[in-house]
């Protein structure tokens, strides 16, 4: 290792080149087409409901869409388990990536073809269906990403799919606003449609995933048993299972709260929609891609424990500087900082802490057991943060609430430094070759 660390050293594009291998450039791929859909049914949808003149009541209502991202895990199994027809010769991921792909393309022609003003039901109907299809294929392609990476490449390939996401969700965003002016909604919905194209040429490029493995096969009632309760089993057999899952449960809260309230702190200290867009948007945008580009390099050098305990205290450590903006007041200067510091250390640990879920998958249940990992560390902190955030705030003031969710995120930090002690950070990986490959990573 000694070697190849000072070959690295000494090669300034060392740091680059892990990124152009082709499973990382894959994984950029897989999330810019993971990312539209998501932007199709959120702030597109939005701004075209309200340029039709519908209510600002039912406008927020259509957000229970996104609901069914939170609930994907449901149908999980399927993925992992049910064989298509015909198509399911091609392999079971790239049968699965084709199958949704045209799916979440025909969902995203249909909403842009209906008229708000004419039926109003028949839209919400085509944005759940959309968001079916897109949290579907989100499943298959978190699925078809963890396979398609070697163990040592798990961190790169996270911050890799994270960057292709936003690129995704920005791009298809933006493009759906230029179309429209001219050529109208239907015409913008259609051609964004094309954003399922990248995920698809990938599974034409890489192929079915070396790392894929089949479940053991089962008929009738024992399979539907073992579609739901084999992945969670096998999971729960792990030692320290418990506390890996009591862990991914309460990570993020305080790093949610947070976030979920800022625009509210930046209205309240007279931020105008100018310096929010440059400083919030801007900035942020900008030292986000560069923690996760961090991150990736973190993972490598430092291996999976350093880099995501490291993780969890800088997003610690970020709620702090909330704080301080509350005390200070209007600063742009201090904006400016506080976005930096916040999406870099995000962008970092949503790199690290995602590499982490994904090498908790046992590569025979690696769609369903990434489905509840991803939706446990999110679904409790969305609903603590929506049913408490707003009277905490007035109870506490913003200056003290933003000192409560930097001690709320220390129970996560101090759980995983625990955990790496006890050794049940690397007992709870499902893979050996993972454990082998971040412990050497760690070691150099």
């Amino acid at each position: 290792m000694t070697t190849s660390h000072s070959a690295t050293r000494g090669d300034p594009l060392a740091w680059i080149r892990p990124y152009l291998e082709r499973a990382p450039l894959g994984a950029l791929l897989l999330g810019i087409s993971s990312g539209f859909p998501y932007a199709m049914i959120g702030a597109t949808l939005t701004t075209r409901l309200a340029q039709d003149g519908i209510d600002k009541k039912s406008v927020t209502a259509f957000a229970l869409a996104f609901l069914v991202y939170n609930i994907k895990f449901l149908w999980a199994p399927l993925v992992d388990r049910f064989h298509l027809p015909l198509l399911g010769r091609l392999g079971q991921r790239r049968s699965w990536l084709w199958l949704t792909a045209a799916c979440v393309a025909a969902a995203t022609i249909h909403l842009g073809a209906l008229d708000p003003n004419a039926n109003l039901a028949r839209v919400a109907f085509a944005a759940v269906a959309l968001g079916v299809a897109g949290s579907t294929f989100d499943i298959v392609i978190d699925a078809y990403r963890i396979e398609l990476l070697r163990p040592e490449q798990l961190g790169v390939g996270s911050g890799m799919s994270q960057y292709g996401w936003r690129l995704g969700a920005v791009g298809a965003g933006a493009l759906a606003l230029l179309v429209a002016e001219p050529l109208g909604w239907a015409a913008a919905y259609a051609i964004c449609a094309a954003f399922v194209l990248p995920a698809a040429f990938v599974g034409l490029w890489l192929g079915e995933p070396a790392r894929h493995r089949e479940p053991a096969v089962r008929r009738g009632l024992a399979a539907a048993w073992a579609a739901v309760a084999g992945p969670l089993g096998e999971f729960f057999r792990r030692k320290g299972a418990m506390l890996v899952l009591l862990f991914v449960l309460l990570h993020k809260i305080g790093d949610t709260l947070a976030n979920l309230t800022f625009r509210l702190l930046l209205n309240d200290l007279g931020f105008s929609n100018a310096e929010i867009a440059t400083y919030d948007v801007g900035v942020g945008f900008a030292t986000m891609l560069l923690g996760i580009f961090v991150g990736g390099i973190l993972y490598a050098r430092m291996g999976l424990k350093a880099s995501v305990l490291l993780s969890l205290v800088l997003m610690a450590v970020s709620n702090l500087s909330f704080a301080v903006l509350a005390h200070v007041g209007h600063s742009n200067e201090l904006l400016a900082f506080t976005m930096g510091f916040e999406n870099f250390a995000s962008g970092i640990g949503g790199v690290v802490v995602v590499a982490y879920l994904s090498a908790l998958c046992n590569l025979s249940f690696t769609a369903t057991q990434f489905a509840l990992l991803s939706a446990a560390a999110s679904i409790v902190g969305r609903f603590v943060t929506g049913t408490t955030a707003g009277g905490l705030i007035e109870q506490m003031g913003y200056v003290n609430f933003y000192l409560l969710t930097t001690v709320l995120a220390l129970p996560g930090v101090a759980l995983f430094a625990w955990m790496m002690k006890a050794g049940l950070v690397d007992a709870s990986i499902a893979e050996s070759d993972v454990r082998r490959a971040t412990e050497h990573a760690g070691d150099g």
